[in-house]
């Protein structure tokens, strides 16, 4: 590690200060340095200064950053589980795909769910798309609106994988599976559609009937 440099300030009181060491921890790419930005990634406040991080990260030997990025994964702290998966979204290493468990599919913080439904979009392995789209949909019509249309992408990335878990979340007793299925359905075939209309307009037509909803088929 060159002696000039010192990792401390990745936990520098200010923000541009922070992001600078990130940067030259990045440049540095010295894998002494993994296991602080690792720990880093799970108290920093500032989403740029994350990114950063991660960015430094992935300059680093897959060798010795992949392993201390997978166990953060069990970490309970929420953030250090989230920016853990973002980390291996940019990573892309086919190898890391069983640590993407159903339970983080399903993790009980928003911010982590959406980043593992993204993460896991991106690693699935050719075969297993339609088994992926299936354990998404059983989270259709959970969460706040943001949280629906990182769903709602998830699915639409994965394509025609996707249509027999929407086609069965269609006829869910649930309205807000119903309307949410019904929406993305929509997305799937016009990505660049307003999300929160489509689904405004999918809860209009479930309120009114089941031939509302086939009708939009």
């Amino acid at each position: 590690m060159n002696p000039k440099y010192d990792p401390g300030l990745l936990a520098a009181a200010d923000t541009s200060a922070r992001l600078r060491a990130a940067m030259a921890a990045g440049a540095e790419a010295d894998p002494a340095l993994a296991g602080v930005l690792v720990a880093r990634c799970g108290v920093e406040p500032d989403f740029f200064v994350r990114d950063m991080l991660t960015w430094a990260l992935i300059q680093l030997p897959r060798s010795v950053t992949v392993p201390l990025v997978v166990t953060e994964l069990d970490s309970t702290n929420a953030q250090a589980r989230s920016q853990a998966l973002h980390t291996l979204s940019k990573l892309k290493d086919p190898a890391t795909w069983p640590a993407l468990t159903r339970e983080l599919l399903h993790d009980p913080n928003d911010e982590v769910r959406r980043t593992a439904w993204r993460t896991a979009v991106g690693l699935v392995p050719a075969g297993q798309e339609q088994q992926l789209a299936a354990e998404l949909a059983t989270e259709l019509g959970r969460g706040d609106r943001d949280v629906q249309l990182s769903l709602s992408r998830a699915l639409v990335e994965l394509g025609d994988a996707a249509s027999d878990a929407l086609a069965l979340a269609l006829v869910s007793p649930k309205a807000k599976v119903q309307a949410h299925a019904q929406a993305t359905e929509r997305l799937l075939h016009d990505p660049g559609a307003n999300f929160g209309a489509l689904l405004d307009e999918a809860k209009r037509a479930v309120a009114l009937g089941p031939q509302q909803v086939h009708a939009h088929r």
